[in-house]
C-alpha cells in the first residue's frame, strides 16, 4: 500500500481553490509536470462522476490512470477514485481536503492512496515511486500557490475530450439525429 500526503499554505479563499481544484479539465495548468497525456472522459468536467485519464510519467514505472470525482463536498473535500497500471488492477483514491487557517490562509492537503495490483508494481512502488510522487505532490501545490498568489500572465494549460466536436454534440438535451415515426 502506497500512502502519501502531502499539505501546503495558500492565500486564497477556500471556495475558490476548491472550484478550481474540483474543475479537471483545469488539471494540467498545475500538474502537467507529471500528469502527462491529460484528457477528459466526457465534456463535464465538474462535480461528482467527473472523470479524466492521464498518463502517470513515473521513471521506469509509467502508467495510465483513470481518475472519477467520487465525493464532492464543497468547499471542504474532494476525493477522486482511480485505477490503472496493469490491466487497471492498481486501484486507488486521491483526497483533497481544504481547511481554514489564520489571516486568510488556506491549508490545502492532498492524499494519494495506492494499491498496487500486480507484485511487479509493488516491487516498482517500493523502489522509489512513492518518494518521487511526494515530490511531484509537493510541486503540484506549490504551482497551485503560484497560481493564486502571483497571477501568472496568459491563458492556463486546459484539457479537453478526445474527438470531442462541441458544434456537433446535442443541445439542451436534444438529439442531435431526427427522430423519425
Amino acid at each position: 500500500m502506497v500512502d502519501v500526503t502531502v499539505e501546503g499554505y495558500i492565500s486564497a479563499p477556500r471556495e475558490a481553490l476548491y472550484d478550481y481544484i474540483a474543475d479537471l479539465a483545469l488539471r494540467p495548468a498545475w500538474c502537467d509536470h507529471f500528469m502527462k497525456d491529460f484528457r477528459l472522459a466526457h465534456p463535464r468536467s465538474q462535480g461528482k462522476g467527473a472523470a479524466a485519464r492521464y498518463l502517470l510519467d513515473a521513471p521506469r514505472n509509467a502508467q495510465y490512470v483513470e481518475t472519477t470525482v467520487a465525493e464532492a463536498e464543497r468547499p471542504r473535500q474532494l476525493v477522486e477514485a482511480t485505477h490503472g497500471g496493469r490491466g487497471g488492477r492498481t486501484k486507488g483514491e486521491m483526497v483533497w481536503e481544504l481547511t481554514r487557517a489564520e489571516s486568510g490562509m488556506t491549508r490545502v492537503s492532498v492524499s494519494v492512496l495506492l494499491d498496487p495490483g500486480t507484485p511487479r508494481e509493488a516491487f516498482k512502488a517500493k523502489l522509489g515511486s512513492t518518494r518521487w510522487l511526494r515530490r511531484q505532490c509537493k510541486v503540484a501545490i506549490t504551482r497551485l500557490r503560484v497560481i493564486f498568489e502571483e497571477h501568472p500572465e496568459g491563458a492556463l494549460a486546459r484539457a479537453t475530450v478526445a474527438g470531442f466536436e462541441p458544434l456537433k454534440a446535442p443541445r439542451f438535451g436534444a438529439s442531435p439525429r431526427p427522430i423519425r415515426g
